[in-house]
């Protein structure tokens, strides 16, 4: 027996796009997740082939239905659920982004002396 209707938040968080229900229930009422141009409600039905814009905090998303998941499953299961077609530039991005991501940890002997520095320091103005 196939269950007929299945909602947009409960088919991101089943596909693995968010981490819990409600995230992604969120993200569709802040208007980040988009159907045909139109920001799409959380209750909305989701059927096959549809196209979906959704936009977590990692990246921005372009994603085909191809099946219809109920339950939340491993990743390797819940990626034949869907077809990424994200733009190769988006995807692009993203990895500069990611690259150009500062921790706020200073390099190794940048900035501040190390302790050996600092030991020499102190008898050079001690002497």
């Amino acid at each position: 027996m196939e269950k007929e209707k299945l909602r947009l938040d409960k088919y991101l968080w089943s596909i693995r796009l968010f981490k819990t229900r409600s995230l992604a229930s969120d993200a569709c009422d802040k208007g980040k997740v988009k159907y045909q141009g139109n920001s799409a409600k959380p209750s909305k039905t989701v059927a096959v082939n549809d196209e979906y814009e959704v936009r977590t905090e990692a990246k921005k998303w372009l994603i085909k239905v191809t099946g219809l998941l109920h339950n939340r499953v491993q990743y390797a299961e819940a990626v034949k659920y869907y077809l990424d077609i994200t733009p190769e530039e988006e995807n692009d991005r993203i990895r500069f982004q990611a690259a150009a991501f500062h921790t706020g940890k200073r390099l190794s002997k940048v900035g501040r002396p190390t302790k050996k520095q600092q030991r020499d320091l102190d008898g050079f103005m001690n002497d």
